[in-house]
């Protein structure tokens, strides 16, 4: 399959084809075009265009479409259809993306757009679905799934899975449940396969089935579906009763939102913010942590003014404090992003003093060789030994304490509920300089005994 590339003379083709109404021509055109690189088509074209474009198509292809949409074009694509339109396009999707959508609609039209679904069960489980708070495995699940009771045989069972597959775009998983609808176990195709048409599910079904509580948070369900290579997961009730299932493609979605989330913060982003927001979306997302940084330059302009009576009398110290400075934040960042990562894995053992102690080894060994490097470097420049080696030694230190520091930080912000990836921005950056600092001509005053 050859990847789909859209260019300037493309959307002005399609652009034509939308203003001249030739239809005919247009959808002959999107046939042979993949729903995900429509959107992407649709994204680079007019509110009017892409609206357009959707009522033109047929409701199997668009509303896969609404939801490849950016947010901000499938809200005003939303805006332009009727609730009779949206209806289709929701009895075309999964209950989970159908769901998506109607949780994003004006809350006076939702209930007419419920009442214009046909299908009545499909009606039922969105609104099901939206009881469920999005940040939550049930706000993620999908109620499309195949089950089979552990009373049914293995002939009657096939029959029900035919019947339920009709409404299942993939099968993953063939879930076993009692007569009171809580999961049990799962099925095997092969020994489906392979067993007596009269033989009890209950006698061939596997009882081992990894699950998730309608309540987990989607980033603990990614975990798990990640370590152990699933497709989908049921998700529970409290009390055990299955209500629905997470899939591969949903789980990916919430990495990439959590990554993306994670990359803005540590960037000193505070907000979920899109290169083509407003400018002042970006200032309000941006400017907390520049302000951060700007109280910490002050504080680092106080803490040298501190010490301006040793810096008149060794210049040498000045023309170091940004080495020492950028030391401090590179290290701190660097140990705070293993760190974060390591969270994000759920791949930390031993205790936090252990990680802590392993850090301050790991540090006061790069400290040292660079150290080194900094003494021999600095006493042949400046043929100054005492403040050469006083650039050293406090290199070394700031070193080991930024390692300790962009270490503890996420630790300790993850112990207290907080998304530690705000360690490996500006905050630990700037937190680092302004010790680093306040080390590094400390330890020069006690060694130049000024």
């Amino acid at each position: 399959m050859t990847p789909f590339k859209l260019t300037d003379e493309l959307l002005a083709e399609i652009e034509l084809l939308i203003e001249s109404r030739k239809d005919t021509d247009l959808k002959s055109f999107m046939e042979e075009i993949h729903y995900a690189d429509i959107a992407e088509i649709a994204n680079d074209l007019s509110e009017e265009s892409a609206t357009y474009l959707i009522k033109l198509l047929d409701s199997d292809k668009t509303s896969d479409i609404l939801i490849e949409l950016d947010d901000d074009m499938r809200e005003a694509v939303l805006n332009n259809l009727s609730s009779k339109e949206i209806a289709e396009e929701l009895e075309e999707l999964d209950t989970d993306d159908a769901a998506d959508i109607v949780g994003e609609l004006p809350q006076e039209i939702v209930e007419e757009v419920i009442s214009e679904i046909e299908d009545r069960e499909h009606a039922k489980d969105i609104v099901d679905l939206l009881r469920y708070h999005e940040d939550s495995a049930g706000g993620l699940m999908a109620k499309e799934l195949v089950k089979v009771n552990e009373n049914w045989n293995v002939l009657t069972c096939v029959k029900e899975m035919r019947a339920q597959a009709e409404n299942v775009t993939r099968v993953h998983s063939i879930y076993v449940v009692d007569d009171d609808d809580k999961l049990i176990g799962r099925l095997s195709l092969k020994d489906l396969l392979t067993t007596s048409t009269k033989s009890p599910i209950k006698d061939v079904y596997i009882p081992k089935v990894d699950r998730v509580n309608v309540n987990e948070k989607p980033e603990e369900v990614a975990k798990i579906m990640s370590k152990y290579d699933l497709e989908a997961i049921p998700v529970v009730d409290e009390i055990g009763r299955l209500v629905g299932r997470i899939t591969i493609d949903d789980i990916v979605d919430v990495i990439k939102e959590e990554a993306e989330k994670d990359y803005q913060m540590a960037a000193g982003i505070s907000q979920d913010v899109e290169a083509d927001d407003s400018i002042w979306e970006l200032t309000r997302a941006r400017l907390p942590w520049l302000f951060l940084g700007l109280l910490g330059g002050i504080g680092a302009a106080a803490i040298m003014g501190g010490f301006e009576e040793m810096i008149s009398k060794h210049a040498i110290l000045f023309f170091f404090t940004p080495l020492i400075a950028a030391m401090a934040g590179n290290v701190g960042v660097q140990s705070s992003a293993i760190i974060v990562q390591g969270l994000a894995n759920d791949d930390l053992k031993g205790s936090i003093g252990n990680r802590l102690i392993k850090e301050m080894l790991l540090a006061a060994l790069n400290g040292l060789i660079l150290g080194l490097v900094l003494l021999v470097f600095t006493w042949f420049w400046q043929g100054n030994f005492p403040a050469a080696l006083a650039i050293s030694i406090s290199l070394v230190v700031v070193i080991i304490a930024a390692g300790i520091i962009g270490t503890f930080i996420p630790l300790f912000l993850n112990k207290r509920g907080i998304d530690p990836a705000i360690a490996t921005g500006p905050f630990i950056t700037t937190s680092n300089d302004i010790f680093g600092i306040l080390i590094y001509f400390w330890i020069a005053q006690v060694i130049l005994g000024i």
